[in-house]
């Protein structure tokens, strides 16, 4: 018994040794592209790499990502920058980014956290490409992505195995490794402006529904609280901003009050500001839209410089930079 249990490690472990070998060959191809997995690999190198360098982070979805302008708000306020807004994501893996960023970048001294109606919604495994670089070697994405159905126990843990079907992954990993030009850098310190005229999404969604209501989500509702009070206990000054939307996109939300309240409630309780731009002059002209949800790049720059100078106004500056 003990002699066939040796052959089985025996014939084993080189096919490990291969399995590993590929893993990091792929993993560390991939994660080279700027532009595969809707452009997230050059954020979450900069996150695991210790790249971030920044005094204020905005963390939240792709509202996020494509309103706030880290230059600005660099240019603003004397600050350093960082955009770490994840697309199609809710509050969830919006954590586990700030997770990893305090765990190998230096504590920020604050976070503009972008809320809105899906903040607290229980999502689902939106781009779920974006994490196979790094999830076998780093824990953390597993306990905060295996809840999702996209990938097993063993993809987690054993290496190769996540990489099956995903063709064009592997593809893109070996392009990587042969060349490095069209590769563009298109997020900015996490940002990308929207070159983007109003379209038909929202049109779309009145013929589907009648309006939406938000389901808040106890579980996520809980955690945010936890991240709130764990950024107080370390003096981060988080402000909580409600970005623009288009007018009609937010009267579509049935509960959208609910919502207000709720963010209000948080910033209250933990002494942090909540700036709600949803009735600002910028929702009333679709030129600074390309959806209901989202601003082009005229709208967000507008939206940038007046957060900014709201929170030159009304928060101690001062304070935080020292």
């Amino acid at each position: 018994m003990k002699k066939f249990i040796l052959k089985i490690v025996v014939f084993a472990i080189p096919i490990l040794l291969l399995a590993y070998g590929l893993d990091v060959y792929l993993s560390n191809n991939l994660r080279k592209s700027n532009t595969f997995a809707h452009l997230e690999y050059p954020i979450w190198n900069d996150v695991l790499e210790g790249n971030l360098n920044a005094d204020i982070l905005i963390h939240g979805s792709s509202r996020a990502w494509v309103h706030f302008d880290p230059k600005i708000l660099e240019d603003v306020l004397q600050l350093t920058a960082y955009n770490l807004g994840v697309d199609g994501h809710t509050f969830n893996m919006q954590y586990l980014r700030h997770k990893l960023a305090l765990k190998y970048n230096d504590k920020p001294q604050m976070i503009i956290h972008s809320v809105d109606a899906t903040t607290l919604q229980k999502g689902d495994f939106f781009n779920s490409e974006q994490i196979l670089p790094y999830m076998l070697w780093e824990k953390d994405f597993q306990e905060f992505t295996s809840e999702y159905e996209s990938y097993s126990y063993f993809d987690y843990n054993l290496p190769l195995l996540r990489y099956y079907s995903q063709t064009e992954a592997i593809s893109t990993a070996f392009k990587m490794n042969m060349s490095s030009n069209n590769n563009p850098q298109i997020r900015v310190k996490g940002y990308q402006g929207q070159e983007r005229t109003w379209n038909s999404d929202f049109d779309k969604a009145k013929k589907l529904m009648k309006g939406f209501e938000v389901k808040i989500d106890e579980t996520l509702k809980m955690k945010f609280d936890r991240y709130l009070k764990d950024c107080k206990a370390n003096n981060i000054e988080v402000v909580l901003v409600y970005a623009p939307l288009y007018s009609e996109g937010k009267a579509f939300i049935k509960n959208e009050e609910v919502l207000i309240n709720t963010y209000q409630k948080f910033a209250e309780t933990y002494g942090f500001a909540f700036f709600d731009f949803t009735n600002d002059d910028i929702c009333n002209d679709k030129a600074y839209f390309y959806n209901a949800r989202h601003m082009n790049k005229l709208g967000a720059e507008l939206f940038t410089k007046k957060l900014a100078t709201k929170i030159k106004t009304e928060i101690n500056i001062d304070s935080i930079k020292n």
